[in-house]
């Protein structure tokens, strides 16, 4: 669903996140030191979205087999104030380049799993429709399994989904791809629900 526009252009923030990663190769010996409290961090982070990084909790977002590119992205906005979650604010504000690359690429490496919420097959089934009208494939690849910045939508919370659409179709972020508020515009309350219950049921 983000970026419909064939040739979409990586958004600022996208190259920064980048460099900083690049940057953070050059300092092993950082990351050496900082790696006895990854396990912390990732405790930190299991609170909220599970232990094996599928959330059981209402609206909150499962991380597992999220690209790396993604959550990386997500977690330097945040880090730098450009993506403001009051609830995220005190964990990521000091997270070295280092764990933003390191706990991206744990949460990449989990297996998604799908939640315990009902997925009903009729709205499933309607949302594979509305998908295929709005081209979600074409960003989020036809398994909606996500590819670099574009996030995982296959086997995300239902309600995380109906959230975060409406989100975008009602008040874009700071810090998102535009994009994707062009993509979800227009879309009832009903198609969105629909579209959660069909990326929850892949």
């Amino acid at each position: 669903m983000i970026g419909i526009v064939a040739n979409w252009r990586r958004p600022p923030a996208f190259v920064l996140a980048a460099a900083f990663v690049c940057a953070s190769q050059f300092h092993a010996g950082h990351a050496q030191a900082q790696s006895t409290s990854l396990a912390e961090k990732i405790q930190l982070c299991s609170a909220c979205h599970g232990e094996d990084g599928n959330s059981k909790l209402e609206k909150i977002p499962s991380l597992a087999g999220q690209p790396a590119f993604f959550t990386l992205n997500q977690l330097f906005l945040m880090r730098e104030g450009v993506r403001k979650v009051e609830a995220m604010a005190s964990i990521v504000k000091d997270l070295k380049d280092d764990d933003l690359n390191t706990l991206s690429q744990h949460f990449e490496k989990l297996p998604a799993k799908r939640s315990d919420e009902p997925v009903d097959p009729a709205l499933a089934k309607h949302g594979a429709e509305i998908a295929a009208t709005r081209r979600c494939g074409s960003c989020h690849l036809p398994s909606l399994a996500g590819q670099e910045q574009m996030p995982r939508l296959a086997r995300q919370r239902v309600d995380y989904l109906i959230a975060t659409l409406k989100s975008y179709r009602d008040s874009p972020r700071p810090g998102a791809d535009t994009a994707m508020s062009a993509a979800i515009a227009g879309a009832s309350d009903a198609d969105i629900v629909a579209l959660a219950h069909y990326a929850a049921s892949l």
